[in-house]
Order: structure tokens, then sequence, then C-alpha cells
């Protein structure tokens, strides 16, 4: 048998290895129960600061919307016949009076077509002719008893035959003549050319629109209405009207028309403001030029009272919006339901059971829980007093 080797300095080393385990051994221990003996952390964190806001009442405000300025009456000019576009007359910009040409379309086929049409109608009055002396000699030999009822009555109806084939003739001469008439495109009334669609040599059809004409008379200011405020508006409002070239010089008008759909892609609802003249000619009231951008300012109020909150400060549990607000008795948090009237860039109005004096939650919305204590705060880190009491004492 082999005999086992011990030197004196391996058993040293040993020993002290065993002495380092015991010592780890009840190092690990300590630490164990004074983790188990500590308090739960929960208890020991102090109440968050949170940021509180007093919701603000938001009834009557006044609202600004971008328009630009349109005559009252806008024609989409359009020839009621088709062909290829001869000349053109105008320009856009031009001014015009009513019945002057515009442009003109290739009128030959339309000329040849009138030429038939009256050729048609001499045709027609000849064969009338011929059947009315015809029917004077049939009624004469009828009369001597020399015919019978049945052949005057042949004769007679080959006479209104020859009647109505006249006046068809006639009728169709006079649409060939409008027809020829249509070539030309003549302004329907005094205005000012805002926009041209053809040049000579295009082709067009009928009802294809040519040229706008906006004509002269009352002037107006088009705005586009998100779909939350379109029902703050009514026909005859009064409103504000400011020109962008004639600062601090407002123009009073009044909502003349709504639109009652809203415009495809873009959610918006039309509507026209009619500006209103001044009676007092000693006041200096701008004139406004078509195509000027303008501003209109309407005070506008909501049918329910509504109240005003940071964006941040509304939350929702799906499709049903709500706040936080803090109980100023024990600076607890809780759920406050409201129901969104508008929005705005950074703020929001709400319909909700909020009084003014209530502290509402502006920022972290979901970052706490029903019932948590909270130390409230303003947007600068400083402590909020309410109903007489430090909300930050611990």
């Amino acid at each position: 048998m082999r005999r086992a080797f011990a030197h004196p300095g391996y058993r040293n080393h040993l020993g002290h290895l065993g002495h380092a385990l015991k010592l780890s051994s009840l190092l690990l221990g300590s630490l164990i129960l004074v983790a188990c003996s500590a308090p739960e952390s929960g208890e020991a964190t102090p109440p968050r600061p949170a940021i509180v806001v007093n919701p603000k009442a938001s009834g009557s405000q006044l609202a600004v919307y971008p328009g630009e300025v349109h005559a009252r009456h806008e024609s989409a000019l359009a020839f009621r016949v088709g062909g290829a576009v001869t000349r053109r007359l105008v320009e856009t910009g031009q001014r015009v009076k009513q019945g002057q040409p515009l442009a003109e379309l290739d009128a030959q086929d339309l000329n040849l077509q009138r030429d038939a049409a009256k050729a048609q109608l001499q045709a027609a009055q000849t064969e009338n002719r011929n059947a009315s002396n015809e029917l004077a000699r049939y009624r004469d030999l009828l009369k001597r008893k020399l015919i019978g009822e049945s052949q005057f009555d042949a004769v007679n109806t080959r006479h209104d035959s020859s009647v109505a084939q006249l006046e068809r003739a006639r009728a169709q001469l006079q649409v060939a003549a409008n027809q020829a008439a249509y070539a030309v495109l003549k302004a329907p009334s005094d205005g000012v050319i805002t926009r041209r669609s053809v040049d000579a040599g295009q082709v067009v059809s009928a009802g294809q629109t040519v040229f706008v004409l906006a004509a002269d008379g009352e002037r107006e200011v088009r705005i586009d209405l998100p779909e939350h405020e379109v029902t703050r508006f009514a026909v005859g409002q009064p409103v504000s009207i400011e020109l962008w070239s004639a600062p601090g010089a407002p123009i009073n008008g009044t909502v003349r028309e709504l639109s009652p759909a809203a415009e495809a892609g873009l959610r918006t609802f039309e509507a026209r403001v009619t500006l209103v003249p001044v009676a007092d000619s000693a006041v200096n009231q701008p004139t406004p030029k078509l195509g000027q951008s303008a501003r209109v300012y309407a005070r506008t109020s909501s049918a329910r009272p509504t109240q005003r909150l940071p964006m941040s400060a509304i939350t929702a549990e799906g499709a049903d919006p709500y706040v936080w607000r803090m109980d100023p008795e024990h600076f607890t948090l809780h759920k406050v339901a409201v129901t969104i009237a508008n929005y705005g860039h950074e703020d929001a109005e709400v319909i909700s059971t909020l009084n003014p004096q209530d502290w509402i939650l502006a920022a972290g919305t979901q970052l706490v829980r029903e019932g948590q204590r909270v130390r409230p705060v303003d947007r600068q880190n400083r402590p909020i007093e309410a109903d007489n009491r430090i909300a930050h004492q611990q």
C-alpha cells in the first residue's frame, strides 16, 4: 500500500481555508437576518411629488380662423357644346363686361348642321303648301259630292302631317342655330376672370370649365371650420374680419353660409362670411381685393359650460377619458370621468363635475394609481398649499 504524504505546510493551508469558510458562513447568515428584519420599502418611501393645476372655466372665447377673400358670386364658365378652341380672348385677372366674348370654338360642323336644318325647313314648308292646296281642292270636291268622305279624310291627314313636320323643322333649325351660337363663350355679367383652364387648340367637352368669373358686387371671406367647432357657429352670427394687408382695421361681417357636409379628406366645413359695409362715409374702411388673406375673429360659446385643462392631465381607459383629482384632506388621487368637448394645441375643454378649486394631476397620469398619496407642487416644483395645510408635509 502507498503511504499518504502529508506535508506540514499543506496541513497549515487547509486549516486556514476552513477557518475562512466558517467566517463567511457567519457573515452571510447575519446579512440574511438583517434583510429579513428590515421594514418594507413602501413604508419608508415618502409621497411622490405631483404637479397639479386648477381647472379654468372656458365659456365664451375669441377664436381666430384664417381665410381668403372671394366674390359672393363665382361662376364656372363652360361651353354648352364640345369642340376645338380656336381663340382665347381674355387672360386671368382681366376685367370683362357682360356679353363680352371670352373664347371661341371651331364652329364649322355646327354651321353645317344649321344649314342642313334650314334646308329641311324649306322642304317642310314646300310640302305643307302642297298639302294645303290639295286639301282645298278636295274640300271643294267633297261639297260637290264628287269624292267620298274616306278620300277627303286621307288628304286631310296628310295635311296635318305636313303641318307637324313643318313645326319640327322649325324647332330643329332653332336648335342648330343655338348650337352654332354656343361656339362663342360670353361673360354672363361684369367681373374679373380669376382662373383660366384652356388654351387655343385644346379640345373641350360640353360643360368642361374654361374660366372662373368673379362677379362684381359683394365680397366675402371663406374659412374652414374643424368638425368639432362647426356647431358653435350659426348663420347670421356677427364676426370681425381683419385683412393681412391692413392690420388694426377691423371690418364687420356676418356668417352667411355654413356647409352641411365636410370636405372629403380635410374633414372641415366651409363657412362664408359676408363683409358688412360701413354706412358712415367718414370711416375709412379698407377695400378687400380678390384672393387677399384675411383673419376672421369669432366669439364662440358652447351650449354647456366647459373647463380647460392641460392635455397632459387627461388619460383614458379604452374610450372613457378621466383625470386624477387630489383629495385635499389626505392628498390622495382619485379618478374623475370627463367628457372631451374640444381639443386644442396644448389644452382641452372638458365637461365634468370638477370645481374651480379642485386640484388636478397635470403630468405623469400613467404612473399613478387609485388612492396613491402625493405631494402637490407647481410647475416650478414649489409646494402648493391646500385648505391652509402644507401639501408636502410627511
